[in-house]
């Protein structure tokens, strides 16, 4: 990629970010994350439930390359704009590029986009805001609620399935 221009705006789709860029001029670099960038572990629970239910995110392996890419660019930019979906999963990808990149408040504002024209983008830029912490708060409780739900029922499915299939225990190196 060719070296960050004066302002970065990071968007979730490659499509949209060719075409933003064209509207934005040769003062903005446009590129994608690509969706989210950190989740939690797959292999553990991933949540301190001893601690306030505090999440432990790690980066997503598969985009490895687009992180150091995003930290690279970023580093260069006078102003990273995060301008992920206009919803509660985009506000929450917005906040997680905002601590994976290590921004400050000053250099990290939200723009959404309704539509992609050039008067939206544009009026937009114009007018960015902080990151709203409700909703990525909201996204937040959904995601631990999903995983310990879902992690604690896995494991009691696990548990039944090798009790019902197994009634003699389960041995894998059948002794």
């Amino acid at each position: 990629m060719p070296s960050a221009k004066k302002n970065l705006v990071i968007v979730e789709s490659p499509a949209k970010a060719k075409t933003i860029e064209k509207y934005l001029g040769t003062d903005y670099k446009v590129v994608a994350s690509m969706g989210h960038l950190r989740d939690l572990p797959k292999s553990t629970l991933g949540i301190d439930i001893e601690n306030d239910f505090e999440p432990k995110y790690i980066p997503v392996k598969d985009h490895k390359e687009i992180i150091d890419e995003l930290k690279k660019l970023s580093k260069n930019a006078k102003t990273i704009y995060l301008a992920t979906d206009p919803d509660r999963e985009g506000e929450a990808i917005s906040w997680h590029l905002k601590e994976l990149l290590a921004l400050s408040d000053e250099r990290a504002r939200r723009v959404t986009f309704n539509e992609i024209t050039k008067k939206v983008v544009t009026d937009s830029i114009n007018k960015p805001r902080d990151i709203d912490n409700n909703l990525v708060d909201a996204q937040q409780a959904r995601r631990l609620l999903d995983r310990l739900v879902g992690y604690k029922l896995s494991l009691s499915m696990d548990a039944a399935y090798v009790s019902a299939y197994y009634p003699n225990g389960f041995n894998i190196f059948n002794e």
